[in-house]
């Protein structure tokens, strides 16, 4: 994603003293009467600014698999076929991509907070007309709009965060949103059944609602504008979608980019077709499922806090991503040589599939980190086509599974391991990790 005659003086970015005084000024919220705020201020100011983003990066999981448990009496309800339902989910996954590809830019010419208020507020909008649908066509369209304004938490947390932090403090702050994405997606059935045992599938939707109305309170508190006017890109939206093309163009960010895309394939497939693994194939509860899930998902996050600690010591972000990459690829791997060697088989299965969980956990905060400073340029559109590629590729990978037959895992191994192999092919044919792109600046 970076021509290799710019790439080193595009892909490490400096940090400036105005940057740096632009930047606790801004986390901050300036000096007060008497003197400026000490350290514990600011790092309170700063907590509480990635809590919010935090909480709007877990709109969309929420969103996406909140309602799921209510699936058959949505069908009944409806008067619609399973497929059809399904479909809504498609629907808002293909809001996501095409919110973020769009909003993404436009927050670069525009700013991030007009966009993160209007954005929580349409999720409110869409999801109570989804609470109110009466045909499955209309909560088809309200899924899809839901989900273009629901990127906005999601593509504009990245890009505030871009905005306001740098050096060792970025990968910190991008570790706590990956593990939110990690957690978001096992607690949203959850609290999806808690609903459905004392309402309806509607009042899901009800509840997202709130959820985003308590967002919009929390943005206009507590999310301050990010990028003043004069950091702004001119030149109307024409050049702001150019900078988007600039990126697509530049080799090293688009290998950082596909290595996060291609391992949020591998993760797709694993939690589309795990279910059907565990309790079809090893003929386990759902209950036990959950817990195996559960327990995946801490292998994430016990990755995720590993990954916070490594770059504040100084670890370089680009082996910690290779190593990510090498982890997923033996987790894969090994569950393929599992199937083929002793047949299915639940604690190898188990086993690998905690691995390659645990490689995602240190792929995804160190992937966005250096991407993300990669495209400093232009950071809405750079958070735009990591995080738009992510749903898109985890969108195509997850029917996979299905149509190569249901009677082995071996085809959801195999699927885990091309995807996890493109991650590796990326990282090594396009990021090429040893150039050393997107790391701190030194001091």
């Amino acid at each position: 994603m970076v021509p290799p005659s710019s790439s080193r003086a595009a892909a490490v970015p400096t940090t400036t003293g105005a940057d740096t005084g632009a930047t606790a000024g801004a986390v901050t919220g300036g000096g007060a009467a008497g003197g400026a705020p000490g350290p514990a201020p600011r790092e309170r100011s700063a907590v509480a600014l990635v809590a919010v983003l935090g909480a709007l990066t877990a709109v969309a999981p929420l969103a996406t698999d909140m309602y799921v448990p209510g699936f058959p009496a949505m069908g009944d309800a409806l008067g619609a076929s399973s497929s059809a339902v399904q479909l809504t989910m498609t629907a808002f996954l293909a809001g996501l991509v095409v919110g973020q590809l769009l909003i993404g830019p436009l927050s670069d010419a525009l700013g991030r907070r007009r966009l993160l208020i209007s954005g929580s507020a349409g999720f409110v909008l869409f999801s109570l007309v989804c609470a109110v649908a009466p045909d499955v066509g209309l909560l088809t369209g309200a899924r899809f709009l839901q989900g273009v304004a629901g990127a906005a938490g999601m593509v504009l947390a990245r890009a505030v965060l871009t905005d306001r932090f740098h050096g060792a403090e970025l990968p910190r702050h991008f570790a706590v949103l990956s593990q939110v994405m990690g957690v978001a997606p096992i607690a949203a059935p959850v609290l999806g059944g808690v609903v459905l045992g004392v309402s309806t599938w509607r009042a899901v939707f009800v509840v997202l609602a709130v959820l985003g109305g308590l967002l919009v309170l929390a943005v206009v508190r507590g999310v301050p504008e990010s990028l003043p006017p004069e950091r702004r890109r001119s030149g109307g939206f024409v050049n702001t979608f150019r900078a988007m093309g600039t990126l697509l163009g530049r080799r090293a960010f688009m290998g950082y980019v596909l290595v996060v895309a291609f391992v949020a394939a591998a993760l797709f497939t694993y939690i589309s077709g795990s279910s059907f693994v565990f309790e079809d194939l090893h003929g386990v509860s759902s209950t036990t499922y959950s817990l195996i899930f559960a327990t995946n998902a801490v292998g994430m996050l016990l990755a995720g806090a590993v990954f916070s600690w490594l770059a504040g010591r100084g670890v370089r972000l680009n082996t910690l991503l290779t190593a990510g990459v090498g982890v997923v690829l033996a987790g894969a791997l090994g569950q393929v040589l599992v199937v083929l060697s002793v047949g299915e088989s639940l604690v190898g299965t188990w086993l690998t599939l905690f691995v390659t969980a645990s490689g995602v956990g240190l792929v995804f905060p160190s992937g966005m980190s250096i991407g993300q400073s990669v495209g400093r340029m232009a950071p809405g559109a750079a958070s735009a086509l990591l995080g738009g590629l992510q749903f898109l590729f985890g969108a195509l990978a997850s029917p996979l599974v299905g149509m190569f037959g249901e009677g082995s895992s071996l085809p959801m191994a195999l699927i885990m391991l091309a995807a996890a192999a493109g991650a590796g092919l990326a990282l090594v044919g396009l990021a090429r990790p040893w150039q050393g792109h997107g790391e701190p600046a030194a001091g």
